[in-house]
């Protein structure tokens, strides 16, 4: 199924075409190799002004997901199952890859591994909750050979 991706985030030096299979790749190892997925790259006042709007937080942040499906909600199967949204600040990227002493692109994996868990229905809010999502972003970062932490 197809993974479109926008990138309004020109002379950024990130390859967004070469994400294309690792997304396949992500999908197959969360069950969803048959689904599509939205992914938008972004700079910080776009991803500012949608988790404003959403989330009610007048800051940018990483990476936001917008599910169409509730967990567990396999669609009606007859038509394309589109799993939602996901949005990523290559601003905010760019900046936790240098804390994390990353490159851009293995910050833009680890945002796109969380991003699809929270389509997913997983959660960090609670303690139980964030190590589970935890165990699954391992579990996702050794399907596609990253390392993690890193």
């Amino acid at each position: 199924m197809p993974v479109y991706l926008t990138n309004a985030t020109r002379k950024s030096g990130l390859d967004t075409l070469a994400l294309e299979p690792l997304i396949h790749d992500l999908l197959a190892a969360v069950g969803e190799a048959g689904a599509s997925l939205s992914v938008s790259f972004v700079r910080d006042p776009k991803i500012r002004e949608l988790n404003r709007t959403y989330r009610g937080k007048d800051k940018p942040t990483d990476v936001l997901s917008f599910p169409l499906y509730e967990a567990g909600d396999d669609g009606d199967g007859e038509t394309e199952r589109l799993l939602g949204d996901i949005v990523i600040s290559v601003d905010t990227a760019r900046r936790q890859a240098a804390e994390y002493d990353a490159t851009l692109d293995r910050e833009v994996q680890r945002l796109l591994i969380h991003g699809i868990l929270h389509l997913l229905g997983h959660d960090h809010e609670e303690p139980g909750e964030r190590a589970a999502m935890e165990g699954e972003e391992r579990r996702l970062a050794s399907a596609i050979g990253m390392p993690w932490p890193y």
